[in-house]
């Protein structure tokens, strides 16, 4: 069935024309094609209507007119009724100008979809009309009478193949821009709230589904699965770690940020004994835990030189059952060149050891460009499902691949206009504000792009690293953190307070790794301008449809 928009329409013709030929198509078309019905378009004191569009992936755009009843043409002249009741009517034309009207308002909006082929249609599902009829402005295959119906998709695809005016088929992307242009909604902050349960259930259900894709992975012993942020890559990755677990394997499970490294640590020791894997934290703790020196924290030559070549040597010496069968790696974009033959050598079988490892490449904050020794073909994930559609939207615009939403709808971004040394002063105002709508402390981070938040510094200060991370997981109280110490991790509310970069060439990869960090809903406080330079025309685009607050 296609993507239904709205999902039971009201029809207003009283002879059930509209719905018969909806009916149709609801039944006929493909899963990924979205069938919009009652599409009211307003181009300043213009209004049109379209009764029914369709919108195919690969393929194009078909709007359709429906006129009902008794139809004829006599004279060049459209006739609809009997009798009395008889009048002119002129569908082609009717349907022409809603076209027109469409592609105007898709190309003033900057939509894709406006370059893409589309055709109109005239359907009288009350009527047969001969095969060989034909007029100077409709052919007769952009005409659907009523021995048509029951093949209505395949006519409209072949409409669109034949007939269609426009540049391109319909992309995926500009599908999914056109439906959120044409049938999104914005929910009040009431129903956000009210919703926000019912979204992480859903979440958590379209998590879970991804586990059928872990039974296509027991044919490889090395694999490498790219995704952008939100497509389940860390849930994956814990559960091939504990599958491997406990099927008898020594596995290892690591990452490079902190955060990340304990929240697998937590997960992991949730599971039975036999499913844990022999190593959980961070690359460099394995080192010192099996006898390297511990180095400075600011010492870059010691953390990309010194301790993966230690760890080589450490893995030589090792006796072979303190090696592993396989190595799992989440945020694999974080690894330097250097780590990856060194860790290869912490596998019983260097050669055909398991080695599975988990990255987005638009991830690549630290500026590493290592690249994991595995020659098969990576396995890509092209469905966000961590956020609402209307964050995914906006991260999906930073990103070359298509990432497709499926989350559920979602109130729209917020976006507070400021300068960078206003941004980490009008978050905190934010938070307050948030807290008083009726989020709850525990679903609230403020991420910096720049420097940390005063208050980030002063709680790893108190509490060392393993308390600051232990508060966040405990998720009692808002949380302040940065996005380079968040990569791997989320809230259900996310406030981006993008306050500088400290390295200008790093700035787009941040921007999207802190909007990501979002489930439900998005804040955004920083100079829009500058953020729309460094995220580019899809941002911009995006951010044209978010909700727009003065700072107080």
């Amino acid at each position: 069935m296609p993507r239904l928009y709205p999902e039971d329409p009201q029809f207003r013709d009283d002879v059930g024309a509209e719905r018969t030929v909806w009916e149709a198509l609801r039944d006929q078309l493909p899963d990924d094609v979205a069938l919009v019905a009652g599409v009211g378009l307003q181009d300043g004191s213009t209004e049109r209507e379209i009764d029914l569009l369709v919108a195919w992936p690969g393929v194009g755009l078909a709007v359709i007119e429906v006129k009902g009843g008794h139809v004829t043409r006599e004279g060049g002249t459209w006739w609809q009724g009997s009798g009395e009741r008889r009048h002119r009517i002129d569908p082609v034309h009717q349907v022409q100008d809603a076209r027109h009207v469409l592609h105007e308002l898709l190309s003033r909006h900057g939509l894709d979809a406006a370059r893409a082929r589309s055709v109109h249609v005239v359907a009288l599902p009350h009527v047969y009309v001969p095969q060989d009829w034909s007029a100077t402005d409709l052919p007769r295959t952009m005409l659907m009478d009523r021995n048509d119906v029951g093949s209505a998709a395949g006519l409209v695809k072949h409409a669109i193949d034949g007939h269609g005016a426009g540049h391109v088929p319909l992309g995926e992307a500009a599908l999914e821009d056109l439906v959120d242009y044409l049938a999104g909604s914005f929910p009040s902050q009431v129903e956000v709230l009210a919703h926000a349960a019912q979204f992480e259930d859903h979440l958590d259900h379209l998590t879970r589904d991804q586990a059928r894709m872990l039974e296509h992975f027991t044919s490889f012993n090395r694999l490498q699965v790219v995704g952008g942020a939100g497509t389940g890559k860390t849930w994956l990755a814990l559960e091939q770690a504990r599958r491997r677990a406990a099927g008898g394997e020594r596995v290892a499970l690591l990452c490079y940020s902190r955060g990340l490294g304990r929240y697998l640590q937590r997960i992991t020791q949730t599971w039975k004994p036999k499913e844990r894997p022999a190593f959980v934290g961070l690359f460099h703790d394995l080192p010192i835990a099996w006898g390297a020196q511990q180095g400075a924290d600011d010492d870059v030559d010691f953390f990309e030189r010194i301790l993966p070549v230690r760890l080589g040597e450490l893995a030589d010496s090792r006796p072979r059952s303190e090696l592993f069968d396989t190595v799992v790696v989440d945020e694999a974009q974080d690894f330097g060149e250097q780590w990856w033959p060194s860790l290869v050598r912490c596998l019983r079988d260097p050669d055909n050891g398991g080695l599975f490892v988990f990255l987005d490449e638009a991830q690549r904050v630290f500026g590493r460009d290592g690249v994991a020794p595995i020659a098969t073909p990576p396995v890509r994930l092209d469905e966000n499902l961590r956020s609402t559609k209307q964050i995914a939207q906006l991260c999906g615009s930073l990103r070359d691949d298509v990432t497709r939403p499926r989350g559920m709808d979602g109130a729209p971004v917020r976006i507070l206009d400021v300068p960078y040394d206003r941004a980490i002063d009008v978050a905190d105002d934010t938070v307050d504000a948030l807290l008083e709508e009726g989020w709850l402390p525990g679903q609230v981070a403020l991420l910096a792009t720049g420097s940390r938040h005063p208050l980030q510094v002063e709680l790893v200060s108190g509490a060392g690293h393993a308390g600051y991370w232990d508060g966040f997981f405990a998720g009692e109280e808002v949380f302040y953190g940065h996005v380079l110490g968040f990569k791997g991790l989320e809230r259900t509310v996310v406030i981006l307070a993008v306050n500088g970069f400290r390295e200008a060439q790093r700035a787009r990869t941040l921007l999207y790794t802190g909007l990501s960090r979002a489930r439900v809903l998005l804040v955004v406080v920083g100079p829009r301008a500058e953020i729309e330079r460094i995220g580019g025309e899809g941002v911009r685009r995006r951010l044209e449809r978010a909700d727009v607050r003065q700072p107080d």
